[in-house]
């Protein structure tokens, strides 16, 4: 295989031994905040990649908050300790997942485990990574993906209509968003599975009678965001009539999701224990309450 012409397993190798070796730099203090890193030629002539590899290196270590400036012409920097810590806050959850999930996706295998309400946040975020899949760009050989949302036989809190809580046309519509949004989801997964760019592929979508007031994304099993929902007021339309109806909503698309990490670029402790709390609180509600989702094909 040439240098010019890499397999997408070998690029995604190479690029992880390249991110490697600078975040080594990093951690040990070689190269300090501020620092400089050296120019995209001379890490194509250090490490013997393309140029490519070099540029999804530098995007890895951006999306851990290690550098700062990527992309803008001149060589990046090391990120400031601060600058990372407010990286790392918040961002909206279309576009905090939609990169977490690129990175997620360069494992060899894949786990995604999601709970929230309709998973449109997720469908969304997917779409470029099911993109690169696609194209032969991005090649795990294994996906497992686990979705929990609200069963549709239970009775939510939120959403209602604003002038009759008991009215039961906002939960109905609720009820067909859900559907809607995982069959989506299912259908795009099993389209890699059907044509072969996925060796070994498992959906599963089950319900519970819980409200979300959060959503929750644990990766791979090494990182988790989570946002939360925010009620408010939203005028939607009756199903088959011109009229809209008043009800307290939740919208999570635009909610922030708060990063937290047991890999490398963990920032300690709390963050480690964030992600294994989060894995076995979604484990009991997986394993004990959840119920298999009727999607409808």
């Amino acid at each position: 295989m040439s240098r010019d012409q890499p397999s997408a397993t070998s690029a995604r190798a190479d690029r992880d031994r390249v991110a490697d070796a600078l975040r080594a730099r990093i951690d040990s203090g070689e190269l300090r905040p501020g620092d400089s890193l050296p120019t995209q030629k001379a890490l194509m002539d250090e490490f013997e990649v393309e140029r490519g590899v070099v540029r999804k290196a530098l995007a890895l270590l951006k999306s851990e908050q290690l550098l700062a400036d990527v992309g803008r012409g001149s060589p990046p920097t090391v990120a400031e300790p601060a600058a990372r810590r407010e990286g790392a806050s918040s961002l909206t959850a279309d576009v905090e997942l939609a990169e977490r999930l690129d990175v997620a996706f360069q494992a060899t295998d894949v786990t995604l485990d999601v709970f929230g309400l309709t998973t449109e946040t997720l469908n969304s975020a997917i779409a470029p990574t099911l993109m690169a899949i696609r194209a032969g760009r991005v090649v795990p050989r294994s996906v497992t993906c686990r979705i929990m949302v609200p069963s549709p036989e239970a009775h939510l809190a939120i959403p209602f209509l604003i002038d009759d809580p008991a009215d039961p046309r906002p939960l109905q519509r609720l009820n067909r968003l859900i559907e809607l949004h995982t069959r989506a989801f299912a259908h795009s997964m099993q389209y890699l599975g059907e044509r072969g760019l996925v060796r070994e592929l498992s959906v599963e979508v089950r319900g519970v009678a819980l409200t979300p007031t959060i959503k929750l994304y644990v990766l791979n099993g090494t990182e988790a965001l989570t946002g939360f929902y925010e009620v408010v007021p939203n005028s939607v339309p009756v199903p088959f009539s011109e009229d809209h109806m008043d009800i307290y909503d939740v919208l999570g698309l635009n909610s922030h999701l708060f990063r937290y990490s047991a890999g490398p670029d963990s920032r300690g402790k709390s963050d480690v224990d964030f992600v294994e709390h989060s894995r076995t609180w979604f484990e009991s509600l997986w394993t004990k309450i959840a119920k298999p989702y009727p999607i409808s094909y």
